[in-house]
């Protein structure tokens, strides 16, 4: 029996970084072996991927060409961190996961929703989260927290607010479709507050 997959999802500036990292410290204080990993990222190539894909560049990127690098990302993520710890019996932790994948390239990329599932298993290699906490903001909320960062924002924080507004509805829509994986947990709340519904929901859905 492999170990628990949670996968923390959202818009960008909805406050994933920060609840899985205090999620991290629950766990550990528990005794809880667990691994904390990202995407697009988690291995040495992957990384080199999520560069190519997040940095702002003058040459026009086209949906199907982003499709394609996350999947490859995920795919040597997948089989080099992802399927080695949940088999070793130690839990993962995943900012971002597949979810991600059909919200910003499918939805708000208009990207055939079909093709993506077929994609997204076909990288994942069957694996699935077994608990999808989604951290739900509203756009402006979201563009508010990376002003307020003071870094330079990445190809994709830097589309539209309609654009980020597509991914939100993505991301409900895929609530609406899972609704026994995807849990959905107002980030517009004051952080003690977020952590508390995730330490909540990751007790009574996994005895944690």
């Amino acid at each position: 029996m492999t170990a628990p997959f949670v996968t923390f999802e959202g818009i960008e500036g909805s406050g994933k970084t920060t609840q899985i990292l205090r999620l991290s410290g629950y766990l550990a204080g528990k005794g809880i072996s667990h691994r904390v990993t990202r995407e697009p990222g988690g291995t040495p190539l992957a990384d080199e991927i999520r560069s190519l894909l997040l940095s702002q560049r003058e040459e026009f990127v086209f949906p199907e060409t982003e499709l394609l690098l996350y999947e490859a990302a995920r795919a040597q993520h997948v089989r080099s961190v992802i399927l080695p710890s949940l088999s070793s019996g130690q839990a993962v932790l995943c900012d971002r996961f597949y979810d991600a994948t059909s919200a910003y390239q499918g939805f708000s990329r208009n990207i055939d929703a079909a093709r993506i599932d077929w994609l997204n298993d076909l990288a994942s290699g069957g694996v699935s989260p077994d608990l999808t906490l989604l951290l739900d903001v509203p756009p402006a909320d979201g563009f508010a927290r990376i002003r307020g960062r003071g870094t330079r924002p990445d190809r994709i924080e830097s589309e539209s607010v309609e654009f980020h507004g597509k991914v939100r509805e993505g991301y409900l829509r895929l609530l609406e479709r899972h609704p026994g994986r995807i849990v959905r947990i107002d980030g517009t709340l004051p952080a003690d507050d977020v952590f508390r519904r995730v330490r909540e929901t990751v007790s009574a859905r996994l005895g944690w």
